[in-house]
C-alpha cells in the first residue's frame, strides 16, 4: 500500500468514525415515565440474563488490570446503554472532543502509559483528547435479543437496550479482535 493510499484509507476510517459518532449527538424522546427499573447486576451469560447483559472484553490488549467479564443487570423495561453500562459497575471515559459518544477508557484501561504499537511498529498512547487510531480503539456492539451482533448505530449515551439484549465494549487491537466471539 503506498503512503498516498493508505493515507486515504485512514481517512475514510476517521470519516465513518466520526460519522458514527455525531450521528449518536440527538437525544432520546423525553418519557412522562421511567420504562426501566435497573436494580442490580450479577455475573451470567447472555442465554440466563432476563435483564441487559453487558460485556467488556479488552481482547488482544494485554493488561494486568483486565476489566473484560460479562454482568446481567435485571431490567424489565428499555435502558439506556450508559444506565446498564454504569449498573454492571463499569465505568467509561470519552474522549475530549467526543465526551459522551467515543469511548477511550473502561475501568481506567488502556491506561495513559500503556504502549499501544500498531502494526507498523509506531507505538500509540491514547491520551482521550480526540478519536483513537484506527489500530487501538473500544468498539461498541449490540446484539439484540434473539439476534446476531452487530456494530451500534449510535454512541452509548443514546443506545436504547431492551431486557434479552447485549451490549459489547470490545477493544481491537491492530484488527483483532473484528468482532464479539458469540
Amino acid at each position: 500500500m503506498t503512503p498516498k493510499t493508505r493515507h486515504l484509507a485512514l481517512s475514510l476510517v476517521a470519516a465513518s468514525a466520526l460519522t458514527l459518532a455525531l450521528s449518536a449527538c440527538t437525544p432520546p424522546a423525553p418519557s412522562s415515565e421511567p420504562t426501566s427499573s435497573p436494580s442490580s447486576s450479577s455475573t451470567a451469560s447472555a442465554e440466563s440474563c432476563a435483564g441487559v447483559t453487558v460485556v467488556v472484553d479488552t481482547g488482544d490488549l494485554d493488561v494486568s488490570d483486565d476489566p473484560s467479564s460479562s454482568v446481567c443487570v435485571d431490567t424489565d423495561g428499555t435502558i439506556l446503554g450508559t444506565d446498564a453500562v454504569s449498573e454492571a459497575g463499569f465505568t467509561t471515559v470519552g474522549t475530549t472532543t467526543y465526551p459522551d459518544d467515543v469511548i477511550c477508557r473502561v475501568n481506567g484501561v488502556p491506561a495513559e502509559d500503556t504502549e499501544l504499537t500498531g502494526d507498523d511498529g509506531a507505538a500509540y498512547h491514547e491520551t482521550c483528547a480526540d478519536m483513537p487510531p484506527a489500530a487501538a480503539y473500544w468498539g461498541l456492539w449490540v446484539k439484540p435479543a434473539g439476534g446476531a451482533w452487530d456494530y451500534a448505530q449510535t454512541g452509548l449515551s443514546a443506545l436504547e437496550l431492551n431486557p434479552g439484549d447485549s451490549v459489547e465494549l470490545l477493544f481491537t487491537l491492530n484488527g483483532a479482535p473484528a468482532a464479539p466471539a458469540s
